[in-house]
């Protein structure tokens, strides 16, 4: 009798005999969910029953609400403001930069001019200059979760480098309401307009900002349609199948409001104790007391007092000292708590949001730090320079070439660039540069990511470096480190031999006063 007869022999006889447990068999799916903690239907989880519906329905069914929440939100709450403006100085900082990467160097230098002189006109408003832009953008992410750039084509006569501008438009120029089908058989979705396949041919934007009332004009129609093609669409798509924004502060707006008017309360509660010093009690209320006022129509009368008073009470009087109730030792852990799930739900260091740094550590902070950068560099490459930079730089060359400005051989070869972000400062910049340093040494990055990490392009450091070298050398200067030279970690400063040693032993003594040349450190 081999093993799996004896096994078939112990199960005939069924659980009793052989000591073993019968598991209760789950009959389908329903059975395996059964047993999830998450889709049980008990007691602590009966009330939990929320509706099965996509973000798009979510988003136009509360979008309006909550886009009037968030920015009153930003404008009205000091840590609100305060963490839009990280999040902005962050995610773009002083811009996100191109570095063209076009084959022939006087091309790309002249590509590269243009591009700079450009972006002082990019404004449609002309308030601010391409990367001013970019920070405007960011902060429309965090506060409406979206923005839309529309690309605007101007005439030969406007006198501009490149006749191309870019104008911004807010979230609510394009109506969450309008979900409709057009005349020529699209959908329009949230107020965009897909045709068969899917693909976004127009976006029905409003000609008016529907809450500035300082815009009065002649009756036109609600909506004007522009193409797809001449329109940006920014913003971070959570789901598959997104077609608008969520605000990035969404997570967090319940709690900052709730928080906010909490500390409202709590302030005017100390305000309205401090107003009272003390209570007096008479037996005999019509005898005034010395610096008593006459009594209001409440028949409540104030005593002043000033200092050095001597009061004398009559029997029968007393004075009791008003002493508020104090916030309470909770008061802190409290609100430090509810902050730090506030700086949780947008995804940015505590001390971001709140610019408290007294329980922060070298440790910590680079810790917060790092995974902030991840984070951010996400949103850097996939959202801001894939759907705003990306498209900017491929309709500014097909314009500059049209114009005349530019003669590009090969237009496709010229759309190849490479966006840099800016630069991230450590909280202890010299042991990152020494192991930057350290690392190329050992052929483990390159030079030209280094740069790139500080957030300038390396060409155009090495023609500076090359410019500076060559001016101090017509001077007659001598740097410790000077332009281009390779030193390593731990260089040691440079040294130079005494006139009249003969062989050239290297020295420090009297070499700055012996030598011609002016060594600056």
């Amino acid at each position: 009798m081999g093993i799996f007869d004896r096994f078939r022999r112990r199960s005939s006889t069924g659980p009793a005999s052989s000591g073993l447990t019968r598991l209760p068999r789950s009959h389908g799916p329903s059975g395996l969910r059964a047993r999830l903690e998450g889709a049980m239907a008990k007691r602590r989880l009966r009330g939990w029953n929320p509706p099965l519906e996509n973000i798009n329905a979510l988003v136009a069914s509360g979008g309006p609400r909550l886009l009037a929440r968030s920015r009153e939100l930003v404008v009205t709450n000091g840590y609100a403001a305060n963490a839009c403006e990280a999040f902005a100085a962050n995610l773009v900082g002083d811009g996100i930069k191109p570095s063209s990467l076009i084959g022939d160097a006087d091309l790309r230098d002249r590509v590269q001019q243009l591009w700079l002189a450009w972006t002082d006109e990019a404004d449609a408003d002309g308030l601010t200059d391409f990367y001013g832009l970019q920070a405007m953008v960011a902060r429309e992410m965090f506060v409406a979760g979206e923005c839309f750039v529309r690309l605007r084509p101007r005439r030969a006569e406007d006198g501009l480098l490149v006749p191309l501008q870019l104008q911004l438009l807010q979230s609510e120029m394009l109506p969450f309401e309008k979900t409709e089908t057009a005349a020529n058989g699209n959908r329009i979705r949230c107020g965009i307009e897909f045709d068969a396949i899917g693909r976004r041919v127009a976006y029905h934007f409003r000609r008016r900002h529907p809450g500035d009332s300082t815009d009065q004009g002649a009756v036109i129609p609600e909506t004007v349609s522009v193409p797809a093609a001449d329109v940006l669409h920014i913003y971070r798509p959570i789901d598959a199948g997104q077609i608008r924004g969520l605000p990035h502060i969404a997570p967090a707006m319940v709690r900052l409001f709730l928080l906010d008017q909490y500390d409202d309360a709590e302030l005017d509660r100390k305000k309205t104790a401090a107003m009272f010093a003390g209570f007096i009690t008479k037996t005999a209320p019509e005898e005034p007391m010395m610096g008593e006022a006459e009594a209001d129509l409440d028949g409540a009368a104030i005593a002043s007092l000033e200092p050095g008073t001597m009061q004398v009470l009559l029997p029968g009087e007393d004075v009791k000292f008003s002493s508020p109730a104090d916030v309470g030792g909770g008061y802190e852990a409290f609100q430090y708590r509810t902050l730090l799930a506030v700086s949780a739900s947008l995804g940015l260091p505590y001390h971001l949001v709140t610019g408290d740094v007294r329980q922060a550590y070298y440790s910590s902070l680079r810790a917060e730090l790092v995974e902030l950068r991840r984070r951010i560099g996400q949103l850097q490459h996939g959202v801001i320079a894939h759907q705003l930079c990306r498209p900017i730089w491929a309709r500014w060359l097909e314009t500059a070439q049209l114009a005349g400005r530019l003669d590009l051989p090969d237009p496709a070869a010229a759309r190849m660039v490479q966006w840099i972000p800016p630069r991230w400062d450590w909280v202890d910049p010299l042991k990152d540069i020494q192991a930057q340093v350290l690392a190329m040494e050992a052929g483990i990055t390159s030079r030209r990511k280094v740069v790139e990490a500080t957030g300038y392009d390396i060409e155009e450091v090495d023609r500076e470096n090359a410019a500076d070298a060559a001016r101090a050398t017509g001077l007659g200067l001598r740097y410790r480190t000077s332009p281009g030279e390779t030193r390593g970690a731990r260089a040691t400063p440079a040294t130079r031999a005494e006139p009249g040693n003969g062989a050239g032993n290297d020295t420090d003594d009297g070499a700055a006063a012996t030598d011609p040349a002016t060594e600056q450190e």
